[in-house]
């Protein structure tokens, strides 16, 4: 049973829950804008970055909507929806010209152990499939964000493209790819421990590894939160006082937005995903394959589980991995108790979760077939996408946990949202992100948005705005509006970051 002691201490501006993308992103903006205010950071493990930033739980695309083809469904007219994508795409550049400021600054030092240049692509079998790309490839070249991407249909361009998707494919089944060179590969693992390293040499920065957040509420004699962590090493707990908590712990973040008992937390639930990987041991194969290539979900999938066969660098070693596979844990965490979701279940949840529950029988469906699938049914859906693929290549390796998003709904009476949501107090004293994909690629934009949720007074500062404009040079404007400007910092940045510039004239071939 754990030892508490009644004292309270006296706490920092702001506490940061979860030692993940978020928080660390959120740390470094709010030190950028007032390099005098306090902060702690609360972590249950060991380490930081080990659930959902990790590079081995997530899928580390740099999320840009160049190849996921779930950011652009297709109408009942049969047009094409653009708007998330051209959303998402704007989100990735910001992200990128954060990270190009803090290299030049020198927070950030060596910009390849975290980002790299891969091609995006998306890949697509049968007659109805094929004209859905190109009515898509036409429908994203309308933006300037998406020049540069090229479409084909034919085998031969495709062989060169991505050799092991062809090889041993029918030559009669209709294909079609595209594909965008100025794609990333960002492992946000690596790219979230260097933001911590850096905090902590920070004045007025702590980290606290090995701390369990037991509860918060908000402190009536002194006004904010009070914060009950466990040292999950001896027992111990204590409270600590705060004027600002973010809660950015991942799966674990609906749980700790229930104990808050803010009035806009009430009606919120979750749906957990697990995910695992089939992942490439053999090095002649590794290197053959040089691309991002997505493909369409299946029926009822969540977007998590949009299938891939994904080249990453990990730890400074090219990988090849494929998936994800889905499947149903009630843990919220992959190092989270079974009792997550059971505990997650309120009054104020209740029916809005079992109308999203009602409303997504094929999702149900989907993951029951996951969870009884066998090393044969992985393979063969691994040989969709690489026809020759010797089951004595791959091994299995387990994902990481990911919470999508079940609120309230007027007509509905519950959905689940794929996707990410702030949810914040009316007072701003307090703020949580729910929810997964596109999660760490638009981390900026979702710390921006959240900053001017709970920090208005001081973004509307003179001083804030100036610096924001610094650190983002787009901030304030629509860069997808803009191509010029666009253009221009898409240069920069890549220039900064290493990464490629070349934006080749589209390019079609049928």
């Amino acid at each position: 049973m754990a030892k508490h002691t009644n004292t309270t201490e006296k706490g920092p501006d702001v506490v940061l829950i979860g030692a993940g993308i978020m928080s660390a992103t959120l740390g470094v903006m709010l030190k950028e804008l007032q390099p005098s205010i306090t902060i702690e950071i609360y972590e249950r493990l060991d380490s930081a970055a080990a659930e959902s930033s990790d590079a081995w739980n997530n899928a580390g695309t740099g999320h840009s909507a160049f190849c996921e083809l779930n950011y652009t469904p297709e109408r009942e007219d049969g047009s094409v929806e653009t708007a998330k994508a051209i959303k998402i795409a704007e989100s990735f550049e910001q992200s990128k010209q954060f990270w190009a400021y803090l290299v030049e600054q020198g927070f950030l030092k060596d910009a390849p152990n975290f980002i790299r240049s891969i091609p995006h692509m998306s890949f697509v079998w049968g007659e109805d499939n094929v004209n859905y790309l190109h009515k898509r490839y036409d429908a994203l070249q309308q933006n300037y964000l998406f020049h540069g991407m090229q479409y084909s249909e034919e085998p031969a361009q495709l062989a060169e493209w991505m050799p092991l998707v062809m090889e041993g494919r029918d030559p009669a089944q209709p294909v079609a790819a595209t594909r965008m060179d100025i794609g990333t590969d960002v492992n946000f693992g690596a790219l979230t421990r260097c933001l911590f390293e850096k905090l902590q040499q920070m004045d007025g920065v702590t980290m606290h590894f090995g701390y369990d957040v037991r509860d918060l509420w908000r402190s009536k004699s002194l006004g904010g939160w009070k914060i009950r962590v466990e040292n999950l090493n001896d027992g111990k707990t204590r409270d600590v006082q705060t004027e600002f908590v973010f809660i950015g712990a991942g799966g674990g973040s609906l749980r700790l937005l229930e104990k808050s008992d803010i009035p806009e937390s009430r009606g919120y639930g979750g749906f957990p995903v697990s995910g695992q990987w089939l992942k490439c041991t053999n090095r002649a194969v590794i290197e053959q394959h040089h691309a991002k290539v997505y493909g369409k979900a299946s029926v009822g999938a969540p977007p998590m589980s949009v299938p891939h066969l994904d080249t990453r660098m990990i730890d400074g070693k090219q990988e090849l991995l494929f998936g994800p596979y889905a499947g149903f844990s009630t843990k919220f965490l992959k190092s989270g108790s079974y009792l997550d979701l059971p505990k997650s279940i309120q009054l104020s949840n209740m029916a809005p979760m079992l109308m999203a529950g009602l409303h997504n029988i094929p999702l149900t469906r989907y993951l029951i077939q996951q969870v009884m699938q066998s090393p044969e049914d992985r393979l063969n859906a691994l040989r969709e996408y690489f026809p020759n693929a010797q089951m004595n290549d791959w091994e299995l390796e387990i994902a990481g946990q990911r919470v999508q998003v079940i609120k309230k709904d007027e007509e509905e009476g519950g959905v689940l949202e794929f996707g990410t949501e702030v949810v914040s107090a009316a007072d701003g004293s307090i703020a949580a992100l729910l929810g997964a994909s596109p999660g760490a690629s638009t981390a900026v934009s979702i710390m921006l948005d959240l900053i001017k949720r709970c920090f208005p007074e001081q973004m509307n500062s003179a001083d804030w705005q100036t610096k924001l404009k610094q650190m983002i040079p787009s901030y304030g404007q629509v860069l997808a509006n803009n191509p010029e400007l666009g253009q221009q910092l898409r240069r920069q940045t890549s220039e900064v970051l290493g990464l490629t510039t070349d934006e080749q004239t589209p390019e079609v071939t049928r």
